[in-house]
């Protein structure tokens, strides 16, 4: 009986110590779980971004609205007969 329990408790400390420090123990899941965890946040950021760029398609797509006001902001593009006006800041404000 004494062999069995001695037998016993060897497996049991062996199964321990796999838990804690061996291959896929304890270490690995909380190492491998703040890992997921940024891949996550940084997923979140994508999908975030993923949805301005559909509904911007969607918008270039549907009508010409979209690509007039994009050749107005990124190309600085204005119409005939239209007067454009820019503001410059003046360097004293701002110091």
């Amino acid at each position: 009986m004494r062999i069995v329990n001695l037998v016993l408790i060897i497996i049991f400390i062996l199964i321990q110590y796999r838990f804690w420090f061996g291959h896929n123990g304890l270490q690995f899941y909380t190492a491998n779980r703040t890992e997921v965890t940024k891949l996550k946040s940084g997923n979140d950021e994508f999908l975030k971004r993923n949805i301005l760029l559909e509904a911007d398609v969607k918008d270039l797509s549907v009508g010409l609205e979209g690509i007039e006001e994009r050749a107005r902001n990124e190309l600085g593009m204005i119409r005939e007969n239209e007067t454009f006006f820019r503001l410059v800041p003046n360097n004293k404000e701002q110091n």
